[in-house]
């Protein structure tokens, strides 16, 4: 446990810098979903969500990393991205095997540890100082 207190900052930008890659879903939506699900959506309104879900990838990416850098805003990233791969953990497995076979799969895995890892994080570490003084503790 104390190793991940250690390395928190590396492993929130490991994991930060590969969340932040689904910014391909923005820029090439149909090849996302291929690559992700081995399945694709049509029409503008399939190709705007995506997009869109991409990018909202991309920004808990951005989160990660700016929090490995800002150790006030570190447990608001850890825990909006552990609630976002749990939401996607969750949907993905609410299919069955259907989509692990594909990308989402190796998704669902490394997901499912970086929870484990921000979850150990969050309850062993203590948050600093100006964090409880933010906070009003």
């Amino acid at each position: 446990m104390n190793a991940i207190v250690r390395n928190i900052k590396a492993i929130m930008l490991v994991s930060g810098v590969l969340t932040a890659t689904m910014i391909f879903a923005a820029i090439a939506p149909r090849a996302a979903l291929q690559s992700n699900f081995g399945e694709s959506l049509e029409g503008p309104l399939a190709e705007l969500i995506v997009r869109n879900w991409g990018i909202l990838i991309a920004l808990v990416g951005a989160m990660l990393i700016y929090g490995a850098f800002d150790p006030g805003s570190r447990r608001l990233a850890l825990l909006v991205a552990a609630v976002s791969k749990v939401a996607f953990i969750v949907l993905v497995l609410s299919q069955g095997s259907t989509y692990l076979g594909n990308n989402a799969g190796i998704a669902v895995a490394f997901d499912s540890v970086m929870v484990l890892v921000f979850g150990v994080y969050l309850a062993v570490a203590r948050p600093r100082q100006e964090s409880r003084q933010y906070l009003g503790i």
